[in-house]
């Protein structure tokens, strides 16, 4: 879980893997059946330009989905779907997207997705400027095509690379800022 504290005894949280600072917190949460990149910093100021949906930076994702997309589908992706967010109707925002060839390089999930033999599936990138609640999952299941795996790989510049399940790699402030606010000023660059 992408918190400090369990809500049941057998949940792991950050609190399992590291002896942090009391004054840290994750930033950007990931729910309990996703994984991937999480920032955990104490500068608020850091927190709000990331949390603050006018500064709009990009969170890119590897999403497995059951079944096959197709162009039209990926399209209403990328022009924004309606989704229920809060009980309230929500036109996202338009998103990059695009269908991999290939199956990602990634560790092996634990738990495993479900499987089923008569169901293929697919993997997509994609890459949003906002971060509603489980927002990939309504997305991708609006267009009629349920999330099996969500991994967050990169915020802005910021990237997982080949880091593996549950390590922490520590970014002095400036260089965490250069990777996370490098595009700001000029989106074209990046």
């Amino acid at each position: 879980m992408s918190q400090f504290t369990k809500e049941v005894p057998t949940h792991l949280t950050l609190a399992d893997l590291n002896d942090f600072p009391k004054d840290v917190y994750p930033v950007g949460r990931l729910d309990k059946d996703s994984e991937g990149l999480l920032i955990i910093t104490n500068d608020k100021k850091l927190t709000h330009q990331l949390l603050d949906p006018k500064f709009k930076h990009q969170r890119t994702y590897l999403v497995q989905v059951e079944g096959i997309p197709t162009e039209k589908h990926l399209q209403a992706l990328r022009d924004g779907v309606t989704i229920r967010v809060n009980k309230k109707d929500y036109l996202t925002l338009p998103a990059q997207v695009k269908l991999l060839k290939e199956t990602p390089d990634l560790p092996e999930r634990n738990p495993p997705i479900r499987f089923r033999a008569n169901i293929p599936t697919t993997w997509l990138r994609l890459t949003l400027t906002e971060g509603k609640n489980r927002q990939v999952r309504r997305m991708c299941a609006k267009v009629g095509f349920p999330v099996l795996r969500l991994v967050r790989t990169q915020i802005e510049q910021l990237c997982l690379e080949k880091m593996t399940i549950g390590e922490i790699r520590e970014i002095d402030q400036s260089g965490l800022k250069k990777l996370l606010f490098v595009c700001v000023q000029d989106k074209n660059n990046c």
